[in-house]
């Protein structure tokens, strides 16, 4: 089923809640305080189906104190129907509706005039075209207008007729699913429920979601699209959302869910904005900023410019947490009154500078995605993941190697989705070949170097392990690498020198991976190693990770029996009293001494057998 969602937009009493009521029967205004005051207060939500078609509606408030629920649901339209009375024509909030929109990048459009029965034939004609022409100002694409009057079932028919065949859905699939909660309740017997528009990418029921926000992992229960419990929810499908294992509490509007690894928060971003005609953004400012369906305070700071801007590039900085992905547009307003709209340009922070980043942002105001990798590459020496791509570019992953791909001398490992800049192999190469300067011995695989250079893949530590011994630096020996001039056998020197290690370390020997690593070993062949020490007995191991020379082990062993026969018994406390060791290789000794068949061990306690059967 083809699915898209039609914003209502216009001014206060224009008859936006009375259409959708003619059109598919939903009350819109529900709450005591709506009927009350007569006025629509928070979005409503509705549909109407026919011949595999679903068209959703989502209707606004049109009173200019409610603005900031209007652009909550705003950010889900595909397309608007902009609804204006025939009696009183564009109007402020119309005017302000219009504006929003054009902000976030709404663009097809539908102009219904309603209360036709109000006026006349000729005046209607006239009002049609002085509406059409003053919403033509805002470059919105206009599908079709109507004229309509709630009490006229032809007009309202004609114009239900042509909303299913509208082609309006103009939501892009992404890599991932994203969802800004814009109701959250719970209901007896079910928990948790949140509703809000499917992006991104469509969800199932059992799938695993993430809620940004709690950076908790939850799942999903039940969907509900309109009212009916589906298995999978599509894009622009309103959707009900029923999870499991969160509180109802934590959740509020604004709240993102998304698949965890995908979104990352910050609590700064960079955006491009555009004010309204004729006012500007200011410098170190404080705005209320409108992303989706989440309200927040943030400063303001504009690039190169301490003085109000009409346009460019400016850094929202909030307090808490900012999940959204490039492309995502937002509103800034201050008291009751809008002033910008922004799209966000670079949604994830890095460290650069000033105008390595003004660089990247001009190239991304002009979806100039090579450009912006190739500065990106400039500020990350130890590679850039394109993982990130998804939030940071709005890319797949394959879009994201394509674009890679066209990068000059730029090393790609596409199996762990990184590129690399072309002098990142030389700086392995240096870091590799010092290890061998310092440790001629070194004996070292792939694996064991990712160990170390963490933020380096193994292909591209492979890479620069070939280039060394096309160098004659290396050479390989099995899945290892050696220093190409040595030539006597590894295995018996490395041997020695760690016995001489261990012999020197004494009774309190370090850990088998430190020793491998400051002997610059392959971590298997370290093991390799100890197991042969203790197959000639010349190692003894104590537990998994405690390995002490055979004569150090004799010599406590002594000093222990030594100690039972000066004081009667041994235990931590006199033990530690000769030896100062930490509690982990006084336990270990104690416990190696109840090998033998001569010590008795009560409690904490170890003695000479003969002396405790006495």
């Amino acid at each position: 089923m083809s699915n898209y969602i039609i914003g209502t937009c216009g001014h206060i009493d224009h008859g936006k809640t009375a259409l959708i009521k003619a059109l598919n029967a939903y009350e819109g205004d529900t709450t005591q305080e709506e009927k009350d005051r007569g006025i629509t207060i928070d979005l409503s939500f509705s549909n109407m189906s026919r011949d595999g078609k679903n068209v959703a509606f989502i209707d606004v408030p049109g009173h200019e104190k409610l603005i900031k629920n209007m652009i909550a649901g705003a950010f889900s339209f595909d397309c608007v129907m902009i609804v204006v009375s025939a009696a009183e024509g564009i109007k402020a909030q119309t005017i302000e509706h219009l504006e929003i929109l054009n902000l976030i990048g709404i663009k097809k459009a539908l102009v219904v005039i309603t209360k036709k029965d109000l006026v006349d034939e000729e005046t209607l004609k006239i009002k049609e075209r002085e509406i059409i022409s003053f919403v033509q100002e805002y470059e919105f694409e206009i599908e079709k207008s109507f004229c309509v009057s709630i009490y006229d079932e032809d007009s309202i028919t004609h114009l239900k007729d042509e909303l299913f065949t509208l082609n309006a859905q103009n939501k892009e699939k992404e890599n991932f699913f994203r969802y800004y909660v814009d109701r959250v309740f719970s209901s007896k017997g079910a928990g948790t429920i949140v509703t809000g528009t499917v992006l991104g990418n469509d969800i199932s029921v059992n799938e695993k979601i993430f809620i940004c926000d709690l950076k908790k992992e939850v799942k999903i229960k039940n969907l509900q699209v309109h009212g009916v419990d589906v298995k999978e929810a599509q894009i622009s499908n309103r959707c009900a959302i029923n999870i499991a294992g969160v509180d109802t509490k934590k959740i509020k509007r604004g709240s993102v869910l998304s698949k965890k690894g995908y979104l990352r928060g910050f609590e700064s971003i960079d955006v491009s904005f555009k004010a309204i005609k004729g006012l500007q953004l200011a410098h170190n400012r404080i705005y209320t900023i409108y992303l989706g369906a989440k309200k927040f305070e943030a400063k303001v700071l504009l690039f190169n410019s301490t003085e109000g801007l009409e346009s460019g590039y400016a850094t929202i900085k909030a307090d808490n947490e900012i999940f959204c992905i490039y492309g995502e547009k937002l509103i800034l307003r201050e008291g009751n009154k809008t002033i910008a709209g922004a799209s966000v340009l670079n949604p994830v922070v890095d460290p650069m500078k000033k105008q390595q980043k003004l660089l990247m942002l001009e190239a991304l105001k002009e979806e100039n995605i090579k450009e912006a990798y190739t500065v990106l590459l400039k500020a990350h020496k130890k590679g850039l993941g394109l993982i990130s791509s998804a939030q940071r570019f709005a890319l797949s992953h394959e879009q994201a190697l394509s674009y890679a791909k066209d990068l000059d001398g730029a090393f790609i490992d596409e199996k762990a989705l990184i590129i690399f800049p072309a002098e990142t192999k030389d700086y392995i190469k240096e870091l590799i070949s010092d290890i061998y300067k310092k440790n001629q011995y070194a004996l070292l695989s792939v694996v064991s170097l990712n160990l170390r250079l963490k933020w380096a893949s193994e292909s591209i530590i492979l890479q620069a392990i070939e280039d060394l011994m096309k160098e004659n630096v290396l050479r390989k020996d099995g899945n290892l690498y050696v220093n190409a001039n040595i030539k006597e056998s590894f295995q018996d020197s490395l041997e020695n020198i760690m016995l001489e290690r261990l012999e020197k370390e004494d009774l309190t020997p370090t850990a088998p991976y430190n020793i491998y690593d400051e002997l610059d070993l392959d971590r298997k062949l370290g093991d390799d190693i100890l197991k042969a020490l203790c197959a000639k007995k010349q190692v003894i191991r104590l537990q998994h990770n405690i390995f002490v020379h055979a004569r150090s082990l004799n010599k406590i062993v002594k000093v222990m029996n030594d100690i039972i026969k000066e004081d009667g018994y041994i235990e931590i406390k006199n033990f530690k009293e000769r030896y100062e060791m930490s509690r982990k290789y006084l336990v270990t000794y104690l416990d190696y001494l109840d090998n033998f068949s001569q010590i008795k061990k009560v409690d904490n306690k170890r003695y000479l057998a003969s002396n405790f059967n006495l």
